[in-house]
């Protein structure tokens, strides 16, 4: 029988893939047999080192998605380097924190055209590739738990990724049915550089630590399984999802 979860020969582009989440996901993906482009703002030597001694292909790719201008690029690098994109992993992202009371516009719009536009206008463009070679493929966004909860001191953080979420279903609903899946992964609280703050705040890390059933923060490592099975044709039913990966915490 065929394992629905290998990835072998496929091609797989994850922004924000040269630490934390981002990087577990691709090195996931690469032990499932998948060739990795990764795109950061800074190099991904390590990342690609990681992928390279599994024997895997995989390459760097510097972009700042902030805005749409490297998005052609990125599609070409990767095309260039690998070939045709099978799979999309909309990881990069950024927060802002500030009482909401005094939040600045230009913490709300670099948010949002991190987290949200270049999510979309980046998915459009390879969709656009993925139809035109007829090929189908899987798009999978990273969400969070403020795409169901509100959380504080975040609201542009909080309004993007509830967009991720209601993004993830539109996609679906227009694309499935060119053979394209799109859903999402709702990170839990996990031990990164965004969470940095929290995990350095003694009350609210033991706040947090409190509500999670599993009782500890996540590892980049724990979220590979859900990425894999997304972007696998383990998945080719699922469509519009947004896969909480918390450790128990919505349960509470």
């Amino acid at each position: 029988m065929t394992n629905p979860f290998d990835l072998t020969g496929k091609v797989a582009l994850v922004t924000g893939g040269n630490t934390g989440i981002g990087q577990g996901i691709v090195l996931a993906l690469a032990q499932a047999g998948a060739s990795i482009a990764s795109v950061a703002r800074r190099p991904s030597d390590e990342t690609v080192g990681k992928v390279l001694a599994l024997g895997r292909s995989a390459i760097s790719i510097q972009a700042d998605l902030m805005s749409m201008e490297p998005i052609a690029r990125i599609i070409a690098e990767t095309e260039a380097g690998l070939g045709p994109v099978d799979i999309l992993v909309n990881n990069a992202g950024i927060i802002r924190r500030a009482d909401a009371v005094d939040f600045k516009e230009q913490d709300w719009d670099d948010v949002m055209n991190v987290n949200l536009k270049t999510v979309f206008f980046l998915s459009q463009a390879l969709v656009k590739t993925m139809i035109a070679g007829a090929r189908g493929g899987k798009i999978v966004n990273t969400a969070s738990m403020l795409s169901f909860q509100g959380g504080i001191r975040v609201p542009s953080y909080t309004a993007s990724k509830s967009g991720v979420a209601g993004l993830t279903k539109l996609m679906a609903n227009e694309w499935a049915k060119y053979g394209i899946n799109a859903n999402a992964i709702a990170p839990g609280y996990f031990a990164t550089d965004n969470t940095q703050a929290l995990q350095d705040d003694p009350v609210r890390s033991k706040e947090i630590l409190g509500r999670i059933p599993a009782g500890r923060w996540g590892d980049p490592s724990d979220i590979g399984g859900a990425a894999v099975f997304l972007s696998s044709a383990a998945a080719d039913y699922v469509q519009g999802i947004t896969l909480p990966v918390d450790g128990g915490w919505l349960a509470r």
